[in-house]
């Protein structure tokens, strides 16, 4: 593994963000002055593939990437797209007699709540009391 592959995944796993390329492309670059956008893309589909992080899509073209490999769930802000990780239950709470009834055998799940995040909150409630 390169220098910057193995700075790259270590800012993914340390980091909390969950950044897009262009985000870990910048970060990195402060390091690696002379690393491409397209190395950086090319190690994370790299990382991505042997399944050491994460690819989060939400359909905006711009996908983020989870070092965290730990089975989680995000909070998903929609005013200001921000993602929050945050412990979901075990995955046998979240088994279905459906999915035995079906035949269907989870590897792995994705959970996601959508809506507003407290800051967010504040500040729409700040404009509320302003009007």
């Amino acid at each position: 593994m390169t220098p910057q592959r193995q700075v790259i995944l270590q800012y993914l796993k340390e980091t909390v963000e969950h950044p897009t390329a262009e985000q870990v492309y910048h970060k990195i670059g402060e390091q690696f002055p002379g690393i491409s956008l397209a190395t950086v893309y090319n190690t994370l589909n790299m990382l991505k593939e042997l399944g050491v992080i994460r690819e989060l899509s939400y359909g905006d073209m711009s996908s983020r990437f989870d070092g965290n490999d730990a089975e989680h769930a995000h909070l998903v802000c929609q005013t200001c797209n921000g993602l929050i990780d945050i412990e979901c239950p075990p995955q046998s709470q979240l088994e279905t007699p459906e999915l035995a009834a079906k035949g269907f055998t989870v590897r792995s799940y994705r959970l996601e709540y959508y809506g507003q995040c407290g800051d967010c909150q504040e500040v729409s409630s700040n404009k509320i009391h302003a009007s």
